[in-house]
């Protein structure tokens, strides 16, 4: 049961693990990027968690239009950046927490139907939501550090780079994951 858990907890850390590396174009420190990917294992693991314990009406309600609220988060951040790259000057900083901690919540939201689903079939819910929020949350923060990496390799503006990363990832995740 657990190896059936840490494999479903991947493969739903997957988008997460996508958004992260366009994240982790955002020039922010390591301290900020662990925070950040605990975020990431925090919604993971409440919202599987929700989803078991309210049942299969809120995955039903949520589900079809769960990723989309995750990308259209997504894509919106990222088009914020990129407009203000175009207008103003680069800022020294990109670190927005409102964004930062807001994205992980929102591409959690499909986890619910998972966890509704995880729930008829008789999972324990604290196990389920811990193995998906670890999970998520290591996948997460590879996935900023791979997107911190790119930024470095790429010398553009990195609220432009960051900016058009995000709605790149905001676009293909509808398409690969839905």
């Amino acid at each position: 049961m657990i190896v059936e858990l840490v494999v479903l907890g991947f493969v739903l850390s997957l988008d997460n693990f996508r958004a992260s590396i366009a994240l982790g174009t955002v020039p922010f420190g390591f301290r900020r990027a662990v925070q950040v990917a605990l975020m990431f294992g925090l919604w993971d693991g409440v919202m599987p968690l929700v989803g078991l314990l309210v049942g299969g009406y809120v995955g039903d309600t949520v589900g079809p239009v769960a990723e989309y609220v995750g990308s259209i988060a997504l894509g919106g951040y990222g088009l914020y950046l990129l407009i203000n790259a175009l207008r103003n000057p680069e800022p020294d900083d990109l670190d927005h927490p409102w964004a930062l901690f807001g994205i992980p919540f929102s591409l959690s939201l499909d986890n619910l139907l998972a966890g509704a689903s995880l729930g008829l079939l008789g999972f324990p819910p604290w196990i389920s939501a811990t193995a998906f929020g670890v999970t998520t949350a290591v996948m997460s923060l590879v996935g900023l550090q791979l997107g911190r990496a790119a930024a470095r390799l790429i010398h553009i503006r990195s609220d432009l780079l960051s900016g058009i990363a995000l709605i790149a990832a905001a676009i293909a995740l509808p398409i690969v994951f839905g």
